[in-house]
């Protein structure tokens, strides 16, 4: 029987809704299309700032250098990469009710700024049990070992947890586990997949 239910956040709790932002300052620096989240996710430095060898504003320190922009152009860059970003408040509701039966918790490649933006930008930290990021595990999905951190966390054995991710080798790593998975998409209703596992927040 699934006692805890763990989010991802990016692409899941947290979305770019808007891509706009990003696309304009493409333009502007003569990325291609993706070149902004390349660097920022899945460049080397980007990886080091998710296995938490580097901290976020190194990253953006050296985006800046990389890009030679100057220490106010990095900031705009960096408010603007961010921007179209919104939450799910609809998705956070639905954790809040789901908490008062069921463990809750974050599994997110992230870097250092995440524990702060959860407590103090967003203030949904204490709808988790636990949150657990990348940067500070220095292990990221979908490596097993963070989701055998997380579960040992909770307390729970793998087929008592789901794991909720918009990237399919995410999902397949964590069912490689034991845990159920929901690929996440736009569009899914996420009340009713839980339903599909037995999983009511009413």
């Amino acid at each position: 029987m699934i006692q805890a239910i763990i989010f991802d956040v990016g692409g899941v709790l947290l979305r770019t809704e808007d891509r706009a932002p990003r696309q304009q300052w493409e333009a502007k620096l003569g990325l291609p299309p993706g070149g902004a989240e390349a660097l920022v996710f899945n460049s080397a430095m980007g990886q080091q700032a998710q296995r938490g060898a580097i901290t976020e504003p190194e990253l953006w320190q050296w985006i800046g250098a990389h890009l030679d922009l100057s220490v106010l152009e990095t900031a705009a860059f960096r408010r603007g990469f961010w921007s179209g970003d919104k939450l799910d408040t609809g998705l956070v509701a639905l954790i809040r009710q789901l908490k008062t039966r069921y463990q809750t918790a974050i599994i997110s490649n992230y870097a250092s700024n995440l524990r702060d933006e959860l407590t103090n930008q967003f203030q949904i930290a204490d709808a988790f049990d636990e949150i657990i990021i990348s940067c500070e595990e220095k292990v990221m999905k979908p490596d097993p070992e963070i989701f055998h951190r997380a579960l040992g966390r909770l307390g729970r054995q793998p087929r008592e947890a789901v794991f909720i991710d918009d990237f399919q080798h995410n999902v397949a790593a964590a069912e490689a586990v034991g845990l159920a998975a929901i690929h996440f998409q736009p569009g899914l209703d996420l009340a009713h997949a839980l339903q599909q596992l037995g999983i009511s927040s009413g």
